[in-house]
């Protein structure tokens, strides 16, 4: 009875680890608004587009308690794509809870064709440099081809479903991240087992002292026998580097807010 109860206990305490392990990041729901999040001031959306994209980013925004941003720009003023994000949050960027809130922002320069992702507190820990890379790779296709309203689209539902999964979960590879993460609730539950398994058959009194005889037990000979040492050297050589048509990482605005960051050209 107690090894079947302790089995009964290890279950419940292993499922409450799988499920706490595979479930999406819980985030409290909030009430759609109709906030302006998307600042077209490149004019590439339609009157019609542009509200049903700015419906969309308020919708799915919403629900993670993170503004959805998108910005485009012709850059007159000839800025760095980067600066033009940063300049927006420190100046302009709406916030649910205070002035500079949860929020990413998507800002295209049609100057130079670059974009540039940014995650900033909430985004910034579940939309990090890595994931912001996988969202930039997934819509580069659609903005060089010139589909901007299904570039935006794709940025909103991706960013949306990548901030229902905790740091460190691959969320474009979730059935591998189950089974690494089921294995190793498995191999946990294994120790636990074994460990009361072990406790609940008594203690073991005989050791190998019991049956010694200590005045007949002994060493009979040692030896060690050393030949030489031998040691490889090996140049490794520098790697030159490779070009890249994206990256860069985060920062922090001249307000002081730090964020995530993706850099590429489309």
């Amino acid at each position: 009875m107690k090894k079947r109860g302790a089995l009964l206990g290890l279950a419940a305490i292993m499922l409450l680890l799988v499920g706490y392990l595979f479930s999406p990041t819980p985030f409290a729901a909030a009430a759609t608004e109709n906030k302006k999040l998307i600042y077209d001031k490149a004019n590439l959306l339609t009157e019609e587009d542009y509200i049903e994209v700015n419906k969309m980013a308020n919708e799915y925004g919403a629900k993670r308690d993170t503004d959805i941003i998108i910005i485009t720009t012709n850059n007159d003023q000839n800025l760095d794509v980067v600066a033009i994000t940063e300049n927006f949050y420190d100046n302009q960027a709406p916030g649910y809870d205070k002035p500079h809130g949860n929020a990413v922002l998507l800002t295209l320069d049609m100057k130079n064709r670059d974009v540039y992702l940014a995650g900033f507190y909430k985004a910034k820990e579940y939309l990090n440099d890595e994931r912001l890379d996988k969202i930039r790779n997934k819509i580069t296709s659609d903005l060089s081809a010139g589909d901007y309203k299904q570039a935006f689209e794709k940025y909103i539902k991706t960013s949306y479903k990548y901030m229902g999964f905790k740091p460190g979960v691959n969320p474009d590879n979730i059935l591998f991240s189950i089974w690494f993460q089921l294995g190793g609730a498995l191999v946990i539950g294994a120790l636990v087992v074994g460990i009361m398994a072990a406790r609940t058959g008594g203690r073991v009194t005989v050791n190998r002292h019991t049956y010694e005889d200590a005045s007949t037990s002994g060493i009979v000979g040692k030896q060690d026998q050393y030949i030489r040492t031998t040691v490889t050297k090996q140049k490794i050589e520098k790697s030159s580097g490779s070009s890249s048509s994206g990256g860069g990482g985060g920062g922090i605005t001249g307000g002081g807010h730090s964020h995530s960051g993706s850099r590429g050209s489309f």
